[in-house]
């Protein structure tokens, strides 16, 4: 079983990590937005791509062609984000290429799903959300899976 786990740098790529447990006995491949960053995952295979948002919507395409280029390439079973835009982007081309995907919707967004898991619930094959109140037909809280 192959993982390809996407996170931009910061609280992303914590609560990213903080799922290694889940990933136990898996070939799991890292992608985020600091080459920093591959120091964390030492032993798994990583990769780096720029970071974007929605005000910039040209690199967006770009990172959307190098994560679909990885995906591509690398097969993984599933692909799982905590976000945000590049972690997006990376499901929208496993999704393209008929891989399974996840998204874990992050801690901060108490209130109502983060933009990027409000874009992701449209076409994700599921959607975790750490919070009770904001769970329903399409958005699965399965307790806290962060903490």
């Amino acid at each position: 079983m192959k993982v390809l786990a996407v996170a931009s740098k910061g609280g992303h790529w914590v609560e990213l990590l903080r799922l290694l447990p889940a990933f136990s006995g898996m070939e799991v491949v890292y992608v985020s937005t600091d080459s920093n960053l591959s120091a964390t995952v030492e032993g798994s295979k990583f990769y780096s791509v720029p970071d974007a948002n929605r005000w910039n919507k040209y690199k967006l395409i770009r990172i959307f062609i190098q994560l679909f280029d990885i995906v591509r390439r690398e097969k993984p079973n599933f692909v799982i984000s905590t976000g945000a835009a590049p972690g997006l982007m990376a499901l929208m081309a496993a999704k393209i290429l008929g891989i399974k995907t996840i998204w874990i919707d992050t801690i901060a967004s108490a209130e109502k799903l983060s933009l990027s898991g409000r874009i992701a619930l449209k076409f994700v094959d599921r959607l975790y959300t750490q919070w009770p109140d904001l769970s329903g037909p399409k958005i699965i809280y399965a307790g806290n899976i962060l903490l």
